[in-house]
């Protein structure tokens, strides 16, 4: 089986949503139409935004049911994140905490889907153990 590379997200309005992660991922998306906005980002992995009023077959799930996760190199640029997305407008669910396995923080999007920055502390593993 192959890896996942590809996460599409159902949003109210595809082309709020684009200009919305445009911003925010620094890019312009390969794709855009009326229906669906898609990125490609540099390691390869792939952010659709798919109307959730044209999805085949229709979607239930709303916003807030997983997470979009980015990781930084540093507690500083977790709180450096912070400060930029709050400045752009976005709704802060968790306001940077240091937990168990680094320091994080949680933003909405505009269909309030999760996104979490994280620093992985050097006593932690990715998946959570301890060293």
């Amino acid at each position: 089986m192959t890896s996942p590379n590809f996460v599409i997200l159902y949003v109210d309005q595809p082309q709020r949503s684009g200009a919305f992660y445009g911003g925010l991922l620094g890019r312009e998306p390969v794709e855009s139409s009326a229906t669906f906005v898609l990125f490609v980002l540099d390691n390869g992995f792939k952010l659709g935004l798919w109307s959730r009023h044209t999805v085949e077959p229709a979607a239930s799930a709303a916003g807030g049911g997983a997470e979009i996760v980015f990781a930084v190199n540093t507690p500083d640029a977790v709180d450096a994140a912070h400060a930029d997305w709050a400045g752009r407008g976005l709704k802060i669910l968790q306001t940077p905490t240091n937990l168990d396995f680094g320091r994080t923080f949680v933003a909405l999007d505009p269909d309030n889907h999760r996104l979490r920055v994280y620093w992985l502390s050097d006593g932690a593993q990715a998946d959570g153990e301890q060293k």
